[in-house]
């Protein structure tokens, strides 16, 4: 009977560590994403979107990014884009950054604005997924 109570805790043990461990993993890829997004963004010029043909990602040229940073960022981009028009831009430039299919819906939502400035843009940032 002892025996098996000392299983049942080794057990109990070796889960929680794998949990724990888990979550140490996990907070390491997004923190190592973020410090390389920082760099990135720092390089930058000024300009807010690109509006060069050569500028745009290819397939093989897709960014890596954790599935986390992108659910949390395509959430942010989601709450943004039911603002005015300056949290709409900031939307689409998220939506740049991640250039993922999963950005579609809101593209497609950009498309149908009052403003021209997120028509527009919306409208190029589209078109890198044809």
């Amino acid at each position: 009977m002892l025996n098996f109570f000392a299983i049942l805790i080794i057990i109990f043990i070796g889960i929680l560590l794998l949990v724990f461990k888990k979550r140490n993993f996990k907070k390491l890829i997004n923190q190592c994403n973020l410090n390389s997004i920082q760099l990135k963004k720092n390089n930058k010029s000024n300009n807010k979107f690109l509006s060069k043909k050569n500028s745009y990602l290819h397939n093989h040229e897709e960014k890596k990014y954790s599935i986390f940073y992108k659910n949390s960022q395509r959430n942010k981009m989601i709450s943004l884009f039911q603002g005015d028009t300056e949290n709409k831009l900031k939307a689409l430039k998220i939506a740049e950054e991640l250039a993922d299919k999963s950005t579609l819906p809101i593209l497609r939502k950009g498309l149908r604005d009052i403003s021209p400035e997120v028509v527009e843009i919306s409208a190029l940032l589209i078109r890198q997924f044809k």
